[in-house]
Protein backbone atom coordinates (compact mmCIF):
# COMPACT_ATOMS: atom_id res chain seq x y z
CA UNK A 1 0.00 0.00 0.00
CA UNK A 2 2.88 2.65 0.87
CA UNK A 3 4.62 1.48 -2.55
CA UNK A 4 1.45 3.04 -4.78
CA UNK A 5 0.83 5.88 -2.13
CA UNK A 6 4.51 6.95 -2.49
CA UNK A 7 4.40 6.51 -6.22
CA UNK A 8 1.11 8.23 -6.86
CA UNK A 9 2.64 11.16 -4.58
CA UNK A 10 6.21 11.28 -6.10
CA UNK A 11 4.45 11.09 -10.17
CA UNK A 12 2.29 14.37 -8.59
CA UNK A 13 5.82 16.05 -7.38
CA UNK A 14 7.80 15.25 -10.59
CA UNK A 15 5.16 17.37 -12.39
CA UNK A 16 5.22 20.40 -9.41
CA UNK A 17 8.86 20.23 -10.15
CA UNK A 18 9.50 20.99 -6.83
CA UNK A 19 8.53 19.70 -2.97
CA UNK A 20 9.26 20.98 0.61
CA UNK A 21 11.62 17.84 1.48
CA UNK A 22 12.87 16.70 4.71
CA UNK A 23 16.58 15.67 4.61
CA UNK A 24 18.19 13.69 7.01
CA UNK A 25 22.06 13.05 7.33
CA UNK A 26 23.92 10.89 9.54
CA UNK A 27 26.91 9.45 7.23
CA UNK A 28 30.00 9.83 9.51
CA UNK A 29 30.36 12.15 12.64
CA UNK A 30 27.44 15.08 12.13
CA UNK A 31 23.74 13.93 12.89
CA UNK A 32 22.12 16.58 10.88
CA UNK A 33 18.58 17.59 8.98
CA UNK A 34 17.08 20.24 6.85
CA UNK A 35 13.68 21.29 5.12
CA UNK A 36 14.46 22.38 1.94
CA UNK A 37 12.13 23.54 -1.27
CA UNK A 38 14.26 23.06 -4.30
CA UNK A 39 17.77 24.98 -3.40
CA UNK A 40 16.39 26.73 -1.08
CA UNK A 41 17.00 26.08 3.12
CA UNK A 42 13.78 26.44 5.05
CA UNK A 43 15.60 24.95 8.36
CA UNK A 44 17.92 22.95 9.24
CA UNK A 45 19.71 21.81 12.33
CA UNK A 46 23.33 19.91 12.62
CA UNK A 47 24.85 18.35 15.62
CA UNK A 48 28.91 17.75 15.34
CA UNK A 49 30.00 14.91 17.58
CA UNK A 50 33.59 16.25 17.74
CA UNK A 51 34.09 16.80 21.06
CA UNK A 52 33.04 13.11 21.89
CA UNK A 53 35.57 11.72 19.18
CA UNK A 54 38.27 14.32 20.62
CA UNK A 55 39.81 12.40 23.02
CA UNK A 56 40.42 9.28 20.42
CA UNK A 57 41.78 11.06 17.51
CA UNK A 58 39.15 10.02 15.66
CA UNK A 59 36.33 9.14 14.73
CA UNK A 60 34.97 5.90 17.16
CA UNK A 61 32.04 4.55 14.46
CA UNK A 62 30.30 2.50 17.53
CA UNK A 63 30.00 6.09 19.82
CA UNK A 64 29.01 8.01 16.49
CA UNK A 65 26.08 5.63 16.10
CA UNK A 66 24.80 5.55 19.49
CA UNK A 67 25.01 9.58 19.07
CA UNK A 68 22.99 9.08 16.09
CA UNK A 69 20.28 7.07 17.78
CA UNK A 70 20.44 9.91 20.69
CA UNK A 71 20.08 13.06 18.59
CA UNK A 72 18.08 12.28 14.89
CA UNK A 73 14.45 13.17 16.65
CA UNK A 74 16.33 16.39 17.62
CA UNK A 75 17.77 18.02 14.85
CA UNK A 76 14.62 16.76 12.98
CA UNK A 77 12.15 18.62 15.25
CA UNK A 78 14.54 21.83 15.34
CA UNK A 79 14.92 21.93 11.06
CA UNK A 80 11.26 22.29 11.33
CA UNK A 81 11.06 24.35 14.46
CA UNK A 82 13.50 26.78 12.67
CA UNK A 83 11.56 26.30 8.83
CA UNK A 84 7.78 26.91 10.55
CA UNK A 85 6.40 23.85 9.16
CA UNK A 86 5.65 20.34 10.71
CA UNK A 87 5.27 16.74 9.55
CA UNK A 88 2.10 17.50 7.54
CA UNK A 89 3.60 19.94 5.29
CA UNK A 90 6.21 17.60 4.18
CA UNK A 91 6.32 16.39 0.64
CA UNK A 92 9.26 14.15 0.49
CA UNK A 93 11.70 12.22 2.73
CA UNK A 94 16.12 12.37 1.97
CA UNK A 95 18.43 10.45 3.25
CA UNK A 96 21.91 9.53 3.00
CA UNK A 97 22.70 5.98 1.94
CA UNK A 98 26.00 5.86 1.16
CA UNK A 99 29.43 6.10 1.21
CA UNK A 100 30.16 6.10 4.70
CA UNK A 101 29.86 4.34 8.26
CA UNK A 102 27.58 1.81 8.29
CA UNK A 103 26.48 1.80 11.47
CA UNK A 104 26.08 5.83 11.20
CA UNK A 105 24.25 5.10 8.29
CA UNK A 106 21.89 2.48 9.19
CA UNK A 107 20.72 4.76 12.03
CA UNK A 108 19.85 7.29 9.46
CA UNK A 109 18.34 5.33 6.54
CA UNK A 110 15.81 3.21 9.55
CA UNK A 111 15.04 6.87 10.73
CA UNK A 112 14.05 8.13 7.43
CA UNK A 113 12.19 5.04 6.30
CA UNK A 114 9.97 5.21 9.38
CA UNK A 115 9.33 8.44 8.60
CA UNK A 116 8.26 8.01 5.36
CA UNK A 117 6.15 5.64 5.57
CA UNK A 118 4.44 7.11 8.36
CA UNK A 119 3.95 10.35 6.80
CA UNK A 120 2.82 8.98 3.15
CA UNK A 121 5.49 10.16 1.25
CA UNK A 122 8.36 9.06 -1.26
CA UNK A 123 11.65 8.35 -0.05
CA UNK A 124 14.73 9.48 -1.79
CA UNK A 125 17.95 8.02 -1.32
CA UNK A 126 21.12 10.18 -1.61
CA UNK A 127 24.93 9.51 -2.69
CA UNK A 128 26.92 11.63 0.37
CA UNK A 129 29.35 12.63 -2.99
CA UNK A 130 26.56 13.60 -4.92
CA UNK A 131 25.24 15.89 -1.83
CA UNK A 132 28.66 17.18 -1.85
CA UNK A 133 28.07 18.76 -5.28
CA UNK A 134 24.75 20.07 -5.06
CA UNK A 135 25.53 22.33 -1.87
CA UNK A 136 26.97 24.51 -4.27
CA UNK A 137 23.27 25.22 -5.89
CA UNK A 138 22.40 26.36 -2.63
CA UNK A 139 24.96 28.60 -2.92
CA UNK A 140 25.00 29.54 -6.07
CA UNK A 141 21.13 28.47 -7.35
CA UNK A 142 21.93 30.24 -11.09
CA UNK A 143 25.07 27.64 -11.53
CA UNK A 144 23.87 24.36 -14.57
CA UNK A 145 26.00 22.08 -15.83
CA UNK A 146 28.28 21.75 -17.65
CA UNK A 147 30.94 22.12 -14.88
CA UNK A 148 34.12 20.90 -13.53
CA UNK A 149 33.63 19.99 -9.92
CA UNK A 150 36.80 19.34 -7.57
CA UNK A 151 35.21 17.06 -4.95
CA UNK A 152 37.71 17.11 -1.59
CA UNK A 153 37.15 15.52 1.01
CA UNK A 154 38.50 13.15 3.71
CA UNK A 155 37.84 9.98 1.50
CA UNK A 156 38.16 11.41 -1.96
CA UNK A 157 39.70 13.29 -4.31
CA UNK A 158 37.96 13.49 -7.26
CA UNK A 159 38.30 15.99 -10.85
CA UNK A 160 34.52 15.47 -12.22
CA UNK A 161 32.68 16.65 -15.15
CA UNK A 162 29.33 17.44 -14.21
CA UNK A 163 27.37 16.85 -17.59
CA UNK A 164 24.07 17.23 -16.53
CA UNK A 165 22.50 16.96 -13.60
CA UNK A 166 22.88 13.78 -12.09
CA UNK A 167 25.68 12.44 -15.35
CA UNK A 168 29.01 12.48 -13.83
CA UNK A 169 31.97 12.40 -15.80
CA UNK A 170 35.26 11.64 -13.96
CA UNK A 171 38.77 12.81 -15.03
CA UNK A 172 41.32 12.26 -12.60
CA UNK A 173 41.23 11.17 -8.93
CA UNK A 174 43.59 10.31 -5.82
CA UNK A 175 45.46 7.10 -6.24
CA UNK A 176 46.17 7.03 -3.34
CA UNK A 177 45.15 8.99 0.12
CA UNK A 178 42.49 11.45 -0.16
CA UNK A 179 43.49 15.02 0.32
CA UNK A 180 41.61 15.49 3.75
CA UNK A 181 43.25 11.93 4.86
CA UNK A 182 46.66 13.10 4.28
CA UNK A 183 45.75 16.33 5.98
CA UNK A 184 44.26 14.60 9.27
CA UNK A 185 47.95 12.09 8.98
CA UNK A 186 49.86 15.23 8.98
CA UNK A 187 48.03 16.51 11.78
CA UNK A 188 48.69 13.23 14.02
CA UNK A 189 52.17 13.57 13.11
CA UNK A 190 52.90 17.29 13.98
CA UNK A 191 51.09 16.25 17.57
CA UNK A 192 47.38 18.37 16.33
CA UNK A 193 44.15 16.71 18.10
CA UNK A 194 41.37 16.02 15.81
CA UNK A 195 40.16 17.32 13.38
CA UNK A 196 43.16 18.10 12.42
CA UNK A 197 42.62 20.13 8.53
CA UNK A 198 40.82 23.14 10.40
CA UNK A 199 43.88 23.48 13.48
CA UNK A 200 46.80 23.06 9.96
CA UNK A 201 44.75 25.81 8.29
CA UNK A 202 44.65 28.09 11.05
CA UNK A 203 48.61 27.45 11.60
CA UNK A 204 49.38 27.33 8.12
CA UNK A 205 48.14 31.17 8.38
CA UNK A 206 51.26 32.00 10.91
CA UNK A 207 54.16 30.14 9.05
CA UNK A 208 56.40 29.92 5.98
CA UNK A 209 56.54 27.56 3.78
CA UNK A 210 59.53 28.06 2.56
CA UNK A 211 61.25 26.92 5.72
CA UNK A 212 60.06 23.35 5.86
CA UNK A 213 61.28 21.27 2.61
CA UNK A 214 58.65 19.26 1.36
CA UNK A 215 58.48 17.21 -2.41
CA UNK A 216 55.87 18.25 -4.87
CA UNK A 217 54.35 15.02 -6.04
CA UNK A 218 54.07 14.57 -9.96
CA UNK A 219 51.62 12.22 -11.46
CA UNK A 220 50.64 11.99 -14.68
CA UNK A 221 47.51 12.68 -15.91
CA UNK A 222 44.51 14.34 -14.24
CA UNK A 223 45.39 11.96 -10.96
CA UNK A 224 46.59 12.87 -7.27
CA UNK A 225 48.85 11.30 -5.08
CA UNK A 226 49.31 12.04 -1.08
CA UNK A 227 50.58 9.35 -0.20
CA UNK A 228 54.23 10.24 -0.95
CA UNK A 229 54.22 13.69 0.59
CA UNK A 230 52.33 12.68 3.94
CA UNK A 231 55.85 9.94 4.23
CA UNK A 232 57.54 12.64 3.28
CA UNK A 233 56.40 14.71 5.82
CA UNK A 234 56.49 12.04 8.39
CA UNK A 235 60.11 11.52 7.71
CA UNK A 236 61.36 15.23 7.73
CA UNK A 237 59.60 16.15 10.94
CA UNK A 238 61.83 12.81 12.79
CA UNK A 239 64.88 14.48 10.99
CA UNK A 240 64.22 18.21 12.28
CA UNK A 241 62.98 16.72 15.58
CA UNK A 242 66.36 15.07 16.51
CA UNK A 243 68.79 18.16 15.03
CA UNK A 244 66.70 20.58 17.52
CA UNK A 245 62.87 20.75 16.94
CA UNK A 246 61.14 23.01 14.27
CA UNK A 247 58.35 25.58 13.87
CA UNK A 248 55.14 23.63 13.59
CA UNK A 249 53.61 26.74 11.85
CA UNK A 250 56.29 26.30 8.86
CA UNK A 251 55.88 22.01 8.82
CA UNK A 252 51.75 23.26 8.66
CA UNK A 253 52.72 25.67 5.92
CA UNK A 254 54.24 23.96 3.70
CA UNK A 255 52.45 20.70 4.09
CA UNK A 256 49.37 22.78 3.22
CA UNK A 257 50.98 24.59 0.19
CA UNK A 258 52.30 21.26 -1.68
CA UNK A 259 48.44 20.05 -1.27
CA UNK A 260 47.02 22.93 -2.54
CA UNK A 261 49.15 23.45 -5.26
CA UNK A 262 48.84 20.13 -6.78
CA UNK A 263 44.76 20.42 -6.16
CA UNK A 264 44.91 23.39 -8.00
CA UNK A 265 47.66 22.42 -10.93
CA UNK A 266 45.29 19.81 -11.79
CA UNK A 267 42.09 21.75 -11.69
CA UNK A 268 43.23 24.00 -13.60
CA UNK A 269 44.54 21.87 -16.28
CA UNK A 270 41.44 19.99 -16.41
CA UNK A 271 40.13 23.50 -17.18
CA UNK A 272 42.32 24.02 -20.28
CA UNK A 273 41.75 20.21 -21.22
CA UNK A 274 37.97 20.23 -21.21
CA UNK A 275 37.51 24.13 -22.30
CA UNK A 276 35.48 24.55 -19.08
CA UNK A 277 33.94 28.02 -18.34
CA UNK A 278 33.15 27.29 -14.35
CA UNK A 279 35.31 25.35 -11.95
CA UNK A 280 33.05 24.47 -8.30
CA UNK A 281 34.67 22.88 -5.66
CA UNK A 282 33.11 20.68 -2.82
CA UNK A 283 33.47 18.60 -0.28
CA UNK A 284 34.96 18.88 3.83
CA UNK A 285 38.13 20.18 2.01
CA UNK A 286 36.89 22.87 0.19
CA UNK A 287 36.36 25.02 3.80
CA UNK A 288 40.53 25.00 4.02
CA UNK A 289 41.46 28.57 3.46
CA UNK A 290 44.39 28.23 1.46
CA UNK A 291 42.53 25.77 -1.20
CA UNK A 292 40.06 28.39 -1.59
CA UNK A 293 42.19 31.50 -2.21
CA UNK A 294 44.32 29.53 -4.34
CA UNK A 295 41.80 28.06 -6.35
CA UNK A 296 39.62 31.44 -6.64
CA UNK A 297 42.96 33.57 -7.55
CA UNK A 298 43.83 30.79 -10.25
CA UNK A 299 40.54 30.70 -11.47
CA UNK A 300 40.52 34.73 -11.89
CA UNK A 301 43.38 34.62 -13.90
CA UNK A 302 42.53 32.20 -16.36
CA UNK A 303 39.10 34.00 -16.99
CA UNK A 304 36.97 30.97 -15.26
CA UNK A 305 34.03 31.43 -12.54
CA UNK A 306 34.53 29.85 -9.01
CA UNK A 307 32.13 29.10 -7.21
CA UNK A 308 32.41 27.04 -3.46
CA UNK A 309 29.84 26.53 -1.18
CA UNK A 310 30.05 29.07 2.61
CA UNK A 311 32.06 26.75 4.78
CA UNK A 312 29.00 25.69 6.62
CA UNK A 313 27.65 23.91 3.47
CA UNK A 314 31.17 22.08 2.88
CA UNK A 315 30.80 20.49 5.89
CA UNK A 316 28.71 17.60 6.34
CA UNK A 317 25.59 18.79 6.67
CA UNK A 318 21.56 18.44 5.74
CA UNK A 319 20.76 21.01 3.42
CA UNK A 320 23.22 19.37 0.43
CA UNK A 321 20.90 16.07 1.07
CA UNK A 322 17.83 18.02 0.00
CA UNK A 323 19.43 19.96 -2.69
CA UNK A 324 20.27 16.66 -4.29
CA UNK A 325 16.90 15.23 -3.50
CA UNK A 326 15.67 18.03 -5.25
CA UNK A 327 17.03 16.56 -8.22
CA UNK A 328 16.53 12.77 -7.98
CA UNK A 329 13.29 13.39 -7.27
CA UNK A 330 12.85 15.20 -10.75
CA UNK A 331 14.94 12.52 -12.41
CA UNK A 332 14.80 9.48 -10.94
CA UNK A 333 12.34 6.85 -9.07
CA UNK A 334 11.54 7.25 -5.39
CA UNK A 335 12.76 4.22 -3.11
CA UNK A 336 11.10 1.62 -1.61
CA UNK A 337 11.13 0.81 1.95
CA UNK A 338 14.13 -2.12 1.41
CA UNK A 339 16.59 0.82 1.06
CA UNK A 340 19.97 -0.18 3.26
CA UNK A 341 22.98 1.50 3.85
CA UNK A 342 25.72 1.43 1.20
CA UNK A 343 29.08 2.63 3.16
CA UNK A 344 30.66 1.59 -0.36
CA UNK A 345 28.38 3.53 -2.27
CA UNK A 346 30.07 5.06 -5.09
CA UNK A 347 29.11 8.35 -7.34
CA UNK A 348 28.40 6.66 -11.18
CA UNK A 349 30.36 7.94 -13.32
CA UNK A 350 32.21 7.69 -16.47
CA UNK A 351 35.79 7.33 -16.26
CA UNK A 352 37.98 9.57 -18.85
CA UNK A 353 40.97 9.12 -19.74
CA UNK A 354 41.82 10.56 -23.11
CA UNK A 355 42.37 13.82 -21.69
Amino acid sequence: MYEKIAAEKDRLLKQKGQAVILAIESSCDETAAAVTCGFETLGACVHTQIDLHKKYGGVVPEIASRDHVRMLDFVVEEALLRAGKTLADIEAVAVTYGPGLVGALLCGVSFAKSLAFACGVPLYGVNHIEGHICANYLAHPDLTPPYLCLVVSGGHSHLVMVSEHGVYQLLGKTRDDAAGEAFDKAARVLGLGYPGGPQIDELAKQGDASRFTLPHPRVEGLDYSFSGLKTAMIQEAQRREKNGGFDIRDAAASFQQCVVAQLCEKAMRAARQTGAKTLAVAGGVAANSGLRDALGAACKKAGLRFCVPPVALCTDNAEMIGAAAHLVMRYRAPMDLTLNAQPSLRLPMIRIDAL
